[in-house]
């Protein structure tokens, strides 16, 4: 008996459940670990935020997903992973062997303060938010983090407050790191809304709320298990998302680095690492040879910006319009039901 533990709900993860349906059989053991029976699709969280969606709408049942795969679900946190004994800890203390691990964990925010709320998990997030949102006349909110996924967390927030009667939000950074093009259209749109970008200056007090949406760091746990991981804390895997140091790990999403590229931690590129990964996790129990993963030269991005309007980009093409949302609308809402 082969038993593969899927460590952690995230979008790899939710696929390899989805390819493994026909595949499982007597001779293999599949069990899934993840904080919760629910993974919540990050693309869709601007949406459910400014109430185009319910949450719901944007999460996939990882329970049922591994029941339909005749795989064992298992609620907990991985706390540690003793990968000579080939042994995972979860916080409440139970140990699970493994003979082949997979690794699809994310990551923790960088910098995170303890007066504030992360984006992640979603369940605390959005509880917060909707506290905020009802409880609190015209709150003032603070938005830490202007990548893309912080600014359509602050104009989501801002549609939304507008909508219930108005509120103030403000969007802090180190940095702003978008080409000219996009970053010009996306202070438009902030402008629109009349939300501020602080680049360079700290969210101090005075806000209803702080909510956090930097970039990632490494989960600790990952440097502490054995395996080899880059500069930054990340597992180092090959090209068939592998570690280079275990060969019976396996990592994707945010808590890997693909040796040789510098890849950004997004979504777009766990949703393209699940099929190749479900893949090779088939393979390596048969012996058979790994498939590479060839990461996309130039992703498309589109940035949601409050109401259903949209920025799309590739590369150094851009563009921006209703239209726009509402194909991110159709990609978003078709990969999720997939899984419905």
């Amino acid at each position: 008996m082969t038993r593969i533990l899927l460590l952690g709900g995230g979008h790899a993860h939710a696929q390899v459940l989805l390819k493994f349906r026909n595949f499982i059989s007597k001779y293999l053991e599949v069990v899934l670990v993840s904080e919760t029976s629910l993974h919540t699709y990050s693309g869709m969280v601007p949406g459910v935020v400014a109430g185009h969606y319910a949450a719901a709408d944007a999460q996939i049942d990882l329970a049922r997903l591994a029941r339909e795969a005749a795989a064992q679900f298992v609620a907990g946190r991985v706390s540690g992973l003793d990968t000579d004994a080939k042994r995972v800890v979860l916080d409440n203390g139970e140990t699970l062997d493994y003979d082949v691990a997979s690794l699809n964990l994310g990551s923790l925010p960088l910098g995170l303060r303890a007066d504030t709320v992360s984006v992640k998990p979603f369940e605390r997030f959005i509880e917060r938010w909707r506290a905020v949102l009802e409880a609190i006349p015209r709150p003032r909110v603070a938005v830490v983090g202007a990548g893309a996924g912080g600014v359509e967390i602050a104009m989501a927030m801002k549609f939304a407050l507008d909508r219930r009667g108005g509120g103030y939000v403000e969007l802090f950074s180190e940095q702003f790191l978008f080409q000219p093009a996009v970053a010009g259209r996306i202070r438009s749109a902030l402008d629109r809304l009349s939300i501020p970008l602080r680049v360079g200056e700290s969210a101090g007090p005075g806000f209803d709320a702080t909510f956090w949406v930097t970039g990632a760091s490494a989960l600790p746990l990952l440097d502490e298990s054995g395996l080899r991981t880059d500069a930054r804390g990340y597992v180092l895997v090959d090209a068939s998302l592998r570690s280079v140091s275990h060969p019976d790990v396996f990592a994707a999403g945010d808590n890997a680095a693909l040796e040789g590229a510098a890849l950004p931690k997004s979504g777009v590129y766990a949703v393209r690492q699940g099929p190749v990964l479900a893949e090779n996790l088939k393979r390596v129990v048969r012996g058979m040879q790994m498939l590479d993963y060839r990461p996309q030269a130039a992703s498309l991005s589109l940035i949601s910006c409050g109401s259903k309007y949209a920025i799309a980009s590739r590369g150094g093409w851009s563009a921006e319009g209703r239209w726009a949302w509402w194909w991110k609308d159709r990609l978003d809402c078709r990969w999720v039901a997939k899984f419905r």
